[in-house]
């Protein structure tokens, strides 16, 4: 018996030792990078946290080679995408090419600088956005072409979307698109330069049908009166309400389209569309999917986040690329902040011009237009966790995510979401007095205002034999002593 206790004790301080070193090589990780990673808490104060993501490496296009030749350097990037195959896609705009990548992104698979098009070879004029349907096909904004060329896996023309033909568009409209994904009906949404009234919608058959997710611009009462008094002069000066520019775009298996735009508020820069062009996205404890909170100051570095682009990686859960600071900001599908990283600067795993971002797998990478590289993150067993933890609420396994959010708890214990999460799953359960422990740490009001209720409850049910009880007893204790009273009152009367 001694010896088992004693090897008991062996496995527990080994298990401890085991721990300490993940958490250690966790805050060493976290402190050799060279950007901050943090969260906001309840009161909006900056949460220093484990790193979610590490820099994983640098990509260029000097190190690839195709067929033996070398690719050469990327000229201002502007997109990058992966495919279900793994394979990812660059749209290489200032050398007007596509370039294609293994899915290890070791070496090119392909390089398309030009296609057959009726008998003719035809080439791109700086293709700025590339996306991949799920038929496997390649949709290439060919911007200064004015058009989108589709083309099929081995190359060829398809078609191409040109010239969009619409009693809703300007005449003599312009059409440069930018941004492109593809939804499984083959339905392409396009974001155009200097498109104001939302993404372009066209069918299968490359016809413009309508605009889509236009953002709706509010104008405060104070603007509202300076402008009824401002004179002609003043007003021509003020700025004009038009709506906001879309600046990334990616589809979710369920035809949601995430889009992200500069919001000068800070308040939401990015938008979840459902098939009417309805925004259905959640914002969370903070009512905000702005990016950073804390934005005060007059320097280039302060201000609201801008961001550039967005990705749907999975189980709802969605980041956001910052341009402003160079932050990967990312959300679940509640709005609820999960982790910020990256920063701009010249060391490993920083920016100097983020214009996108792309999910490879889990992992995290970034195109650098100024650099022409691909910046590659790798998750860490912090961002594992919560990723994971995330997933299986989202799939509605709130107790299954229990153990996960206690394991984030043990790098991050000051970690509300993972508190909320536990709250949330003994709310589930039916315990109610963990719950409301739980989800008054993960400062969670609303939750904690159910979890209080239905303990109430609870309690009233659970005693309400007793209660009952007593109320009968406190009836018949004052029908008896009613009735002694008035029987002393006759006694007295008749005496």
């Amino acid at each position: 018996m001694k010896h088992i206790r004693k090897s008991h004790k062996i496995i527990s301080l080994c298990l401890t030792v085991l721990l300490l070193t993940i958490l250690a090589s966790e805050e060493v990780k976290a402190s050799k990078l060279p950007y901050d990673t943090y969260n906001y808490d309840y009161r909006k104060y900056v949460h220093f946290t484990p790193a979610a993501f590490i820099p994983a490496g640098t990509i260029r296009g000097e190190q690839l080679t195709y067929q033996g030749v070398a690719v050469g350097k990327f000229l201002t990037p502007q997109d990058i995408c992966q495919t279900a195959d793994g394979r990812v896609y660059v749209a290489d705009t200032g050398n007007n090419r596509i370039v294609v990548l293994d899915k290890d992104m070791k070496k090119a698979v392909n390089i398309i600088t030009s296609f057959d098009n009726g008998g003719k070879e035809d080439t791109f004029n700086q293709p700025y956005g590339v996306s991949v349907s799920e038929k496997g096909q390649i949709y290439i904004a060919d911007s200064q072409n004015r058009r989108i060329v589709v083309l099929n896996q081995d190359g060829t023309l398809f078609k191409i979307v040109e010239n969009p033909q619409s009693e809703s568009l300007e005449q003599g409209y312009v059409f440069i698109p930018l941004k492109i994904t593809v939804d499984y009906a083959d339905r392409i949404y396009v974001i155009a330069q200097n498109m104001f009234e939302g993404i372009m919608v066209f069918e299968a058959d490359g016809t413009f049908s309508s605009f889509f997710g236009t953002i709706k611009v509010e104008i405060s009462l104070w603007e509202k009166f300076w402008k009824r008094i401002a004179t002609k002069e003043e007003r021509s000066k003020q700025q004009l309400y038009i709506p906001t520019e879309f600046t990334g775009i990616d589809i979710d298996p369920e035809g949601f389209v995430y889009a992200s735009n500069i919001d000068s508020t800070g308040v939401q820069g990015v938008r979840r569309l459902n098939p009417k062009g309805e925004d259905v996205i959640k914002k969370g404890a903070n009512k905000n999917v702005g990016g950073d909170l804390w934005i005060a100051g007059s320097t280039d570095y302060s201000g609201p986040s801008q961001f550039t682009d967005v990705v749907y990686r999975d189980n709802g859960i969605y980041s956001c690329l910052d341009r402003k600071r160079g932050r990967i900001i990312t959300y679940d599908h509640e709005g609820n902040l999960l982790y910020i990283f990256g920063g701009l600067g010249t060391q490993e795993g920083t920016f100097s011009m983020p214009v996108a971002v792309e999910d490879l797998g889990g992992n995290l990478a970034v195109l650098d237009a100024n650099r022409g590289e691909i910046i590659c993150f790798s998750v860490t067993e912090y961002g594992r966790l919560i990723n994971e933890a995330v997933a299986l609420r989202f799939d509605g396994n709130e107790a299954e995510a229990v153990a996960l959010w206690r394991r984030v708890l043990e790098l991050d214990e000051n970690n509300e979401l993972a508190n909320t999460g536990i709250g949330k799953a003994y709310l589930t359960a039916g315990d109610y007095e963990l719950a409301m422990k739980y989800l008054k740490l993960g400062m969670n009001r609303d939750y904690y205002s159910i979890a209080y209720k239905r303990f109430r409850n609870s309690v009233l049910i659970d005693n309400a034999s007793y209660f009952l009880t007593g109320i009968v007893i406190l009836i018949v204790i004052f029908k008896g002593y009613k009735y002694v009273r008035n029987r002393k009152k006759g006694v007295n009367i008749n005496g």
